[in-house]
């Protein structure tokens, strides 16, 4: 289905909020972002692209750009869900400066959950539920170490995922919201070893000073055990 320049307008339009902080606080209190969000991108579903659910339980994301978006959806759902947590049962010694930090990647997280739910619409997976057993809340160094794994996880998950998208004006988003995973990443390697270069050590950038990138296949092993329910890529795009 071909999109009116009206919905691509929109789609710059919301793409543009998640880059303002102040425009972001605005936007959460008085717009309808899901409504936006919606009207944007209503020619993403496509039947045989649909998200199904398998007799075993499984959710699988589907195929082609929608599921490429459902897979990003998946993984900003666990990033909300982590953060809200976070802030929900503060870490011991939390600090004002902190808690700042961390509802500000929350709120982002919220955001890119929300416009990815809108945005595909009846092509949505359903919520998941995520699995933070390993995670000891109480502990500022467990804390911010996941929140770490789960930044880098995250912008590695968009730059591997970037070829395999279709849709140019997909693609864009996709590139506005990793630029956004990046700075979360290294504002919490930041609240780890403040005023070093752990935010770009060895760990993340490669000898050509480029961020990592991993197929949803890699990525979705490493958060299966984050999240209860079970996540199927079987269909996906490789290449």
């Amino acid at each position: 289905m071909e999109k009116s320049q009206n919905d691509l307008s929109v789609v710059e339009s919301t793409a543009n909020v998640l880059q303002s902080s102040g425009s972001r606080r605005n936007f959460l209190r008085n717009a309808g972002l899901t409504t936006a969000a919606g009207v944007a991108i209503l020619a993403v579903g496509c039947k045989k692209d649909d998200p199904v659910v398998t007799p075993s339980g499984t959710v699988d994301l589907g195929s082609g750009d929608v599921g490429i978006l459902n897979y990003a959806y998946a993984l900003e759902q666990l990033e909300a869900a982590f953060y809200i947590q976070v802030l929900t049962t503060p870490y011991t010694g939390m600090s004002a400066a902190e808690t700042a930090v961390l509802t500000d990647i929350r709120d982002h997280e919220i955001i890119h959950r929300d416009f990815f739910k809108a945005a595909l619409g009846t092509n949505a997976i359903g919520a998941l539920e995520p699995n933070f057993a390993a995670i000891d809340f109480t502990s500022r160094d467990k804390v911010l170490g996941a929140a770490k794994l789960f930044e880098d996880t995250g912008v590695t998950a968009y730059n591997g995922a970037g070829k395999l998208i279709k849709d140019a004006n997909y693609l864009l988003l996709a590139g506005k919201i990793v630029s956004v995973e990046g700075r979360h990443a290294a504002a919490i390697a930041d609240l780890l070893k403040p005023m070093t270069a752990f935010f770009a050590g060895d760990d993340i950038i490669d000898g050509n000073g480029l961020d990592g990138a991993k197929m949803p296949s890699e990525i979705l092993t490493a958060v299966q055990p984050y999240i209860k329910t079970k996540i199927s890529g079987a269909n996906l795009p490789t290449s």
